[in-house]
């Protein structure tokens, strides 16, 4: 199978064409920033990237059978106080996926997207409404989104009752830990932190869903413990994306974060994916 992942930030669709059984013949890629690139590299040294999606001539990629991608969703996101939807600059780039559809008329796609303003634009050019999904049934992280595809999925993901301390490392390196300035404002403001919804002390069962801007905006998932507040590992993150560990570990903290954040919860697409005729 011919492959072509735009927006293919960390290639989680080729892990989960892995497990879904499918043999992939060739794998193009759209992406770019350098961090996440370099990931999918380092695992994946066959993908051939394309590079920025703006510029690419799809009528020049022949027999292309499936194409996948998550278009960013900041315009789209009800977090975002502006609400611009497909005409934020970000969440347009939608209609490159459209655009690519529709010259390459692929046999199988995928395209994913977060619960907002734009669902009912994106469903119309689609011409199909989305499978709403959460990651909760496969991982110890909540993570709700919206899968269009015209793969006839007819059933829910296993679900493995897992939670958050289900997946914790034990005995973890002290840079994970933040420093005592970085504790003494968590600790001042950690009613509003937790309010927001998207940070988490000790949950008892799921964890926030992961974002981009993680322990960079002062939200994410901390733990508490005798040793002081810590964030989770890059590992930990990559266990609830269902990504192998050290997938990531050729790059920085920062970007391993934001890569995580920004990236798909791949037994959950392996899911759709197994429906593939």
């Amino acid at each position: 199978m011919n492959v072509l992942s735009l927006f293919d930030g960390i290639s989680c669709l080729q892990i989960a064409m892995e497990r879904a059984g499918i043999t992939i013949d060739k794998y193009y890629a759209s992406e770019i920033n350098k961090h996440s690139i370099k990931v999918t590299q380092n695992n994946y040294p066959g993908t051939i990237q394309l590079g920025d999606v703006t510029k690419i001539d799809f009528s020049s990629l022949n027999g292309i059978d499936f194409l996948g991608g998550g278009s960013p969703c900041q315009d789209n996101s009800g977090l975002n106080k502006k609400q611009l939807g497909l005409k934020g600059k970000k969440s347009s780039l939608f209609y490159k996926f459209l655009e690519a559809k529709e010259i390459l008329n692929p046999k199988g796609w995928l395209l994913e997207n977060v619960v907002g303003v734009a669902t009912n634009e994106i469903s119309r050019a689609l011409k199909t409404n989305p499978i709403k999904l959460d990651s909760r049934l496969v991982s110890a992280a909540s993570r709700e989104r919206l899968y269009w595809t015209n793969i006839p999925v007819n059933s829910l993901p296993t679900n493995k009752r897992l939670v958050l301390s289900d997946i914790l490392e034990e005995n973890v390196a002290d840079k994970w830990y933040c420093d005592e300035g970085w504790n003494t404002w968590w600790l001042a403001n950690k009613d509003f932190q937790l309010s927001k919804g998207y940070s988490t002390l000790n949950a008892p069962r799921k964890a926030a869903c992961l974002t981009a801007r993680m322990y960079a905006s002062w939200n994410g998932n901390f733990i508490q413990d005798e040793r002081g507040i810590r964030r989770l590992t890059v590992s930990e993150c990559e266990t609830l994306q269902n990504i192998p560990k050290g997938y990531c570990s050729g790059i920085s903290d920062k970007w391993a974060y934001h890569a995580l954040g920004d990236c798909w919860t791949v037994d959950i697409v392996t899911h759709i994916l197994k429906h593939l005729k």
